[in-house]
């Protein structure tokens, strides 16, 4: 049997890989997205802003918040329900009904949906490591945790050009296994640890 210390870390790093390749896929796969729902991205500049960047503003504006709250309710409990969050954005974002400008507000405010389960897991991932391991192999393990932030960055970009020559779709579609899997296995394997 794996010891919890490693389910924590393996199912954190899965949480955060994913927020952060999220968090650049859509820079490179922008065009064909626009082509997709029928908008020209230089005649709607303000949807692209919203599309590029309201998943990191939402993040980042609700990290501390969500921080304190998972403190005061429970850690994993909301970093559960941040992977569930995310994962149901992500699959509203690739079955985008409408095409035009109500295309384009529901991208932004699927991305908004995706960007608050983006800031529940990491808000809570290095907590529930920190809380899983003892202090002695803390500092590895979320060395590990980094990690796979900075390389979803950039296998982010990578991917979404990828993506983007096949459908539009796909960009946001991609994230939904691998949520559903996080999520499922968050929901069964991870436990609030008594600090």
């Amino acid at each position: 049997m794996v010891e919890y210390k490693w389910v924590a870390l393996s199912n954190t790093t899965l949480g955060t890989l994913m927020a952060s390749i999220d968090s650049t896929i859509v820079l490179i796969a922008l065009p064909s997205i626009f082509r997709g729902i029928n908008i020209d991205p230089f005649t709607s500049f303000q949807y692209m802003l919203w599309v590029l960047f309201g998943y990191s503003i939402v993040t980042a504006t609700l990290l501390v918040t969500f921080g304190r709250l998972s403190d005061m309710f429970g850690r994993v409990k909301l970093y559960n329900l941040g992977f569930l969050i995310f994962t149901v954005g992500s699959i509203l974002l690739s079955i985008t009904p409408n095409q035009g400008d109500a295309g384009a507000i529901e991208l932004i405010v699927f991305r908004i949906v995706q960007g608050v389960g983006g800031a529940f897991l990491f808000a809570n991932s290095a907590a529930i490591i920190t809380d899983a391991f003892p202090a002695n192999e803390r500092g590895k393990a979320l060395g590990i945790n980094q990690i796979s932030f900075l390389a979803g960055s950039l296998i982010g970009l990578v991917l979404g050009g990828i993506l983007a020559v096949y459908d539009w779709r796909l960009v946001f579609l991609v994230s939904v296994p691998v949520g559903v899997v996080g999520t499922v296995w968050s929901y069964l394997k991870l436990k609030e640890q008594c600090t």
